[in-house]
């Protein structure tokens, strides 16, 4: 979670070498007038919400009737005020929020000039699972920017979906940059270099206009310096942010006015649930189980969402394991007063475990949130 205080991450060009020293500072803290780290959350009125507990959440998998396996779960969640309702673990230490931020990462675009119809911007925001009507829209993104495939710098994929990636197989196909799932971001973060007349052979670079840019508004939304950059598994730059930040900057979707870019964004992504996800992918069914919610996910188990009124969370796996991920997003909802009484978010609550074909177990989370 934290990046290690020696770690450098290194990038050449753009005047000389540029490194990005790692850092075990606490991020600013949350809302208005809050103290540094932890034990400074604060409601936004700066109230000190003394009865929160700070431990982790426990995620158990069990398979017929003993537990054998734990997760532990960090998770941050405000109400429609902004007051955090929730906080299991150090939600202001510097995370890595992967695919969550792929949002920030559009609306820095838009605010460069992008344009996209809504499917295509929420295909600008996805972890897609390669489906035909993915790759078109990626396709599309390209043609209509004046580039082909071979301009992404994304790497190489099979398509997510089982299906399909099956079916690519069996025509002869292979991996493909176009059916990689951050394509999307990929092709919209080209097109934006071709409005603004900026290179496209090193978009990807921390230090090329587009990243800075992108850089800028990670900051703006999360209210927090940047705390260190990496490498996500794309290769674009990773901006490092607080859990209570990522929750911060997902609220300011949500409660933006009508016509805005932050808007088009959570509209766009409320609207179109596949097109930034899958067909049949947890994080669709989540957004249809409970309209008005606007759902990221992000690699090693993290989850930003925040619903029309404000109300959001920010959930992060510390070991990694995504099997506990959707669990403690339901778990987050309900603590919010979400989807309470849906049937698709029960089924998502505790995912089965199976033996010889047939249910033995679950994963659950312990108490709650």
């Amino acid at each position: 979670m934290v990046p290690d205080s020696s770690t450098v991450v290194e990038w050449r060009g753009y005047g000389g070498p540029w490194s990005s020293p790692g850092s075990r500072r606490g991020a600013r803290s949350w809302g208005r007038g809050g103290a540094t780290g932890v034990e400074g959350v604060r409601t936004l009125g700066g109230e000190r919400r003394n009865e929160l507990s700070f431990e982790p959440l426990v995620v158990e998998v069990v398979r017929s009737g003993f537990v054998e396996s734990v997760h532990q779960a960090w998770v941050f969640a405000v109400d429609a005020e902004g007051a955090p309702v929730a906080v299991h673990g150090d939600v202001a230490a510097a995370a890595s929020p992967r695919s969550s931020m792929k949002p920030l990462q559009a609306l820095g675009m838009l605010r460069a000039g992008l344009g996209l119809e809504d499917e295509l911007l929420a295909l600008a925001c996805a972890s897609h699972a390669g489906e035909d009507f993915h790759v078109a829209g990626v396709s599309k993104i390209l043609v209509d920017a004046g580039l082909d495939e071979s301009a992404l710098l994304c790497p190489e994929d099979l398509p997510g979906d089982t299906a399909t990636a099956h079916r690519v197989l069996r025509a002869g196909g292979g991996p493909a940059r176009v059916t990689m799932n951050c394509s999307g971001k990929h092709a919209a973060m080209l097109a934006t270099c071709v409005v603004n007349d900026w290179p496209t052979g090193d978009y990807l670079h921390p230090r090329h206009p587009l990243q800075r840019a992108i850089r800028a508004t990670v900051e703006e939304l999360t209210g927090e310096r940047v705390a260190a950059t990496g490498v996500d598994g794309c290769g674009a730059p990773l901006f490092f942010a607080s859990m209570a930040g990522v929750a911060r900057a997902f609220r300011t979707f949500t409660l933006a006015a009508p016509g805005t870019p932050e808007r088009r964004i959570a509209d766009a992504m409320r609207a179109h649930p596949a097109w930034t996800s899958g067909t049949s992918r947890p994080e669709a069914a989540l957004m249809r189980a409970v309209p008005g919610l606007m759902l990221k996910a992000g690699a090693e188990a993290f989850d930003a969402f925040a619903y029309e009124d404000g109300r959001a969370a920010t959930v992060k796996i510390v070991d990694g394991g995504q099997r506990a991920r959707v669990p403690v997003t339901v778990a987050a909802l309900r603590a919010l007063g979400l989807g309470v009484d849906s049937a698709e978010l029960e089924a998502l609550a505790t995912p089965p475990q199976f033996g010889g074909g047939r249910p033995v177990g679950e994963v659950r989370v312990r108490g709650e949130v």
